[in-house]
């Protein structure tokens, strides 16, 4: 299978009304009105994962995604069934792609990446113990929690960085390496998500780095599939870069 890189021009605003009008919840959750949309005129899972990107004060934005058919497949697969509202928000003319069949990846191969995670485990045990601040906190088994705070509760020392890169280091095993020399942190926010109907709190963060493949078949796959959870919601999809500098000794 060939995975193509899309590219969706959309209008913010639209995307807000519509998202009003659907009443997808309290709020307004980008994930989750994007994960609705594009399933609604492309098909459940057809543009997964994705990412959205916005220029600051801009009024549009670019939506990013992986999927297994071409642009062309995929306008003919949406015309059909397009609404108007659904035209308001995205503008499928402008619709484009770019194949990245897994004959472009090599054993050795170097790339830059653009990441958003959003860095959760699920802890297989009970948890108990103070957080970052010092303030006592428990889980259940079962829990979804910051990556970072689950290393303070288990007594680890590492900083926020640290952790997060350690977990996406195991998620992309054995795909690819991490380059830890030119990897960094690039943004984090604490942001609320909505998931069954309830408003969740967690960790949001960008990395920017380089990772080095050791299996291209596992390595096409890693990209169609995303990395860690809430991969249809607009988090880890891996958007390519020339290989980043070394930032740190």
């Amino acid at each position: 299978m060939t995975l193509h890189l899309v590219e969706l021009p959309l209008s913010l605003r639209a995307l807000h009304l519509w998202a009003g009008e659907r009443k997808l919840g309290a709020g307004f959750d980008e994930g989750v009105a994007l994960h609705h949309l594009i399933g609604e005129v492309f098909g459940p899972a057809t543009l997964q994962p994705f990412r959205l990107l916005v220029a600051p004060r801009a009024r549009t934005g670019t939506l990013y995604a992986y999927a297994a058919d071409d642009a062309n497949e995929l306008r003919k697969r949406a015309l059909p069934g397009l609404t108007p509202a659904h035209a308001a928000v995205i503008d499928l003319e402008r619709l484009r792609s770019l194949p990245r069949p897994s004959s472009a990846w090599s054993m050795g191969q170097r790339l830059g990446f653009d990441l958003r995670i959003r860095p959760v485990v699920r802890i297989a045990s009970d948890l108990h113990g103070a957080n970052n601040d010092g303030k006592p906190v428990s889980f259940r088994k079962g829990a979804e929690i910051d990556a970072f705070l689950a290393t303070v509760l288990r007594d680890r020392e590492n900083t926020r960085e640290g952790a997060y890169l350690d977990w996406l280091a195991a998620r992309l095993g054995p795909a690819a390496n991490l380059d830890r020399t030119a990897t960094r942190l690039a943004s984090f926010q604490r942001s609320w998500i909505q998931r069954n109907g309830r408003r969740v709190e967690g960790p949001d963060a960008v990395v920017h780095g380089t990772l080095t493949i050791t299996d291209p078949a596992a390595f096409a796959e890693r990209l169609a599939r995303g990395v860690g959870r809430h991969r249809s919601y607009g988090y880890g999809m891996l958007l390519l870069r020339p290989p980043q500098k070394g930032i740190r000794c």
